[in-house]
């Protein structure tokens, strides 16, 4: 039998192409294309994945092998990116521009990754041309093993909300308005998984198809809330409904109940949502703008309705309000400073969340990364940080490396602002295996930033106003700070990060406002293990593309939409008939 199934998984890895494990796969076929949509009553070019806006979910569960299999329909390259999932030892898969590239024009690319200790929610978008901006996005769900429990009662059912400003212009309009070097301005509205707002005034038009939720009274949810959108931070609410809070981008929280929460761009959360209402009518689902002005940017609101199988009618009325007070900038910072690690819950592992004692270890550098306004740099708008405006390598850093390309890119990104002219650059942070740094975030710009960082997560130990000195790290939080990879930072403020540089490859540290990062506010940190030994980097897959001063070692592709969708199938049922002899045996 033994000789059996190892002549079995020769000849599977000889078919797939792919490394496998006694791990599951789950394998996916992802065809983006351009789908015409009128999420705001205005017929628009919209990004769509199989057909669907927002994209299909993408289903696993801990430390399973992924499979997609990207399909590129647009008349443009593209990349997608899976912020959170960290790609242990596998920078290969991460999706931007750093790491991989381009996929062309009617190109299909695989990529094949393990979501290895984790679990959450989380999206995946596209990273390229701004066209997160026109959709391509959607859902990331990581279950836990059974073998893991999760800290509450099991939720009857779950609901997903994919939530974001939107702008009745396509993606390459709104890139057109930010290379003339203006603004986008205020967007047209908000839309709650690709659909409009339910008409609960005049204001709103008629015709707008907009969602309807269907629950059970007396059923919990878990309800998983994305913001995938450009640069408006909105806050989340459903009337009359509390809101308990159970984890955040792979990381459960101590449970804490918000009437209304402030979800940042790229952020993910998870909530549990009992349905305890008289159901007198139906109810509002909100996602309004936040950190504006609120009576100016009235437009900035998705609703969607909230049915009970025994509503006795539909809902009307105002729109509740947000109840969280942010009417000051401290009191903005008490929600999110109430958003602290369950220490004692197991993760994707069986050992508590808390056993990691990162406040009892000492930091070995400090990075701090200032962003301002964008300003002009050699005739063009541009973004910043540290007074560097990131220009992307033509050829990826890794590829770089493995291939001896010289003067892709510099390691000299500085480790603090200085007061000199800014520069367009391909400055990169030359970071050190293991090591466990310090990350300040200082946001001098005029509007409310997120930040993300690639193939990590990072313990949000300290936020406020005003400018960070070494004698704020006498306030952090050192037992239960929240780990996650997208946090927030306030216009004027501050956000202060630690993190632990186990994680060897080539990272995106990157503002997630879209209009920022496509203005070049972002850099990569490089982290190379000088012993290396094939243990904590794995090498570029066999199907991995080049570009730049690689293009010559890059073959044409040559296959029609049925061979592919053929090859797809036959991976995956390789895979399947893989998991089951995997079992046999």
């Amino acid at each position: 039998m033994a000789a059996t199934c190892s002549v079995f998984l020769l000849c599977f890895a000889l078919l797939s192409g792919v490394s496998f494990a006694a791990d599951p796969f789950v394998s996916y076929d992802f065809r983006v294309s351009y789908i015409t949509a009128s999420p705001l009553g205005v017929p628009q070019q919209v990004i769509a994945v199989n057909g669907q806006f927002p994209g299909p979910l993408l289903n696993a569960t801990t430390n399973y092998n992924v499979v997609v299999n990207v399909f590129n329909h647009l008349d443009e390259p593209l990349l997608l990116t899976w912020p959170g999932i960290q790609m242990r030892r596998n920078s290969w898969q991460d999706g931007v521009l750093g790491t991989n590239c381009p996929i062309p024009p009617r190109w299909n690319f695989t990529y094949q990754f393990q979501v290895k200790d984790q679990i959450g929610s989380f999206f995946y978008s596209p990273s390229l041309n701004f066209q997160r901006a026109s959709g391509g996005f959607g859902p990331i769900v990581i279950n836990n093993r059974d073998i893991i429990p999760i800290p509450f009662p099991q939720p009857d059912g779950e609901l997903i909300f994919i939530i974001g400003d939107w702008y009745t212009q396509d993606h390459k309009a709104l890139r057109r308005i930010l290379d003339s070097g203006k603004e986008l301005g205020m967007p047209d509205g908000v839309l709650i998984n690709g659909k409009g707002p339910y008409k609960y005034n005049s204001s709103v038009p008629d015709g707008i198809d907009y969602l309807t939720f269907h629950v059970e009274p007396g059923k919990t949810y878990r309800i998983r809330v994305h913001n995938v959108g450009i640069s408006t931070s909105l806050n989340f609410r459903i009337q009359n409904h509390n809101l308990l809070l159970v984890e955040t981008e792979g990381h459960y929280t101590s449970q804490a109940n918000f009437t209304d929460f402030d979800v940042h761009v790229g952020q993910s959360y998870s909530f549990l949502v009992t349905m305890d209402q008289n159901a007198t009518s139906d109810y509002y689902i909100v996602a309004s703008a936040r950190f504006v002005n609120e009576t100016v940017w009235q437009r900035v609101t998705g609703v969607a309705i909230l049915h009970y199988s025994n509503s006795k009618g539909p809902v009307s009325g105002p729109l509740p309000v947000p109840k969280t007070d942010v009417s000051s900038p401290w009191s903005a910072m008490n929600q999110p400073k109430a958003i602290r690690q369950n220490t004692s819950a197991s993760g994707a592992r069986p050992n508590p969340q808390g056993s990691f004692h990162y406040g009892q270890i000492n930091i070995t550098n400090t990075y701090i990364l200032r962003s301002l306004p964008p300003t002009t740099i050699n005739g063009a708008l541009r973004a910043t940080l540290n007074g560097i405006s990131f220009v992307n390598p033509s050829t990826p850093v890794r590829l770089a490396d493995r291939n001896k390309v010289k003067g892709a890119y510099k390691l000299d990104f500085p480790d603090r602002p200085f007061s000199r002219p800014p520069r367009l650059d391909r400055s990169m942070i030359n970071a050190t295996y293991k090591g466990f740094i310090q990350v300040i975030f200082q946001n001098n710009d005029t509007k409310i930033q997120s930040f993300h960082v690639d193939g990590y997560s990072f313990f949000v130990v300290g936020m406020d106003f005003g400018i960070w000195s070494e004698d704020k790290k006498g306030s952090y939080n050192n037992y239960d700070a929240i780990s996650r990879s997208t946090i927030k930072v306030y216009p004027g403020g501050w956000t202060a990060v630690l993190i632990s540089l186990d994680n060897v490859g080539v990272w995106n540290i990157r503002v997630e406002n879209l209009d920022r990062w496509y203005l070049g506010e972002e850099t990569y940190m490089r982290i190379t293990n000088p012993d290396e030994d094939g243990k904590t980097e794995m090498d570029p897959p066999d199907n991995v593309l080049y570009c730049g001063a690689l293009k010559n070692l890059q073959k044409e592709q040559h296959h029609s939409a049925a061979t592919s969708i053929l090859n797809g199938r036959l991976k995956l049922m390789l895979m399947v008939l893989l998991a089951s002899v995997m079992t046999f045996c």
